[in-house]
């Protein structure tokens, strides 16, 4: 899998202060996506052992508390980054107690594969559905158009 950004401080992607991964690959291609760049499944850097350590590392962090993790794109549930996606929030369950995982993507809910359902019962929230330009909305919260259904897990 490769990813663009790692951003370890963020208050914009999700409740809280938090970390966000924003991972390379989309096969939705959204008319209107602020994120384009992030399309290429093959773009941006490969995510290592060492940013995955980080990652831990900086939900753990007494000093600046984070609420929890928060996956973007790209798709996180492109078919090529699911493994590594299901590794990462595993993980993140099983080591950092009490934190949320948040993830976005372009697939519904009812159609994701057995592979992409996998990941399910390890995130709390999902922000599923592409985006519409037509049904964009600035005033919505977490998510850019009103096709898009946020799903709350835990």
């Amino acid at each position: 899998m490769n990813y663009h950004r790692y951003y370890p401080v963020d208050v914009v992607n999700g409740e809280g202060t938090r970390c966000v991964l924003f991972v390379a690959g989309c096969e939705h291609q959204c008319p209107g996506c602020y994120n384009k760049s992030t399309w290429g499944i093959n773009s941006g850097s490969p995510f290592t052992q060492s940013l995955e350590d980080q990652i831990i590392k900086d939900l753990q962090d007494t000093e600046i508390k984070r609420q929890g993790l928060s996956l973007s794109g790209g798709d996180p549930l492109h078919p090529q980054n699911v493994p590594t996606i299901l590794k990462l929030v595993q993980r993140v369950k099983s080591e950092c107690f009490n934190k949320d995982i948040w993830l976005w993507t372009g697939y519904k809910f009812d159609e994701l594969t057995a592979e992409q359902q996998a990941v399910i019962p390890y995130i709390d929230v999902l922000i599923d559905g592409k985006f519409v330009q037509e049904l964009a909305d600035p005033r919505l919260l977490w998510r850019g158009s009103s096709n898009q259904t946020i799903y709350r897990f835990k």
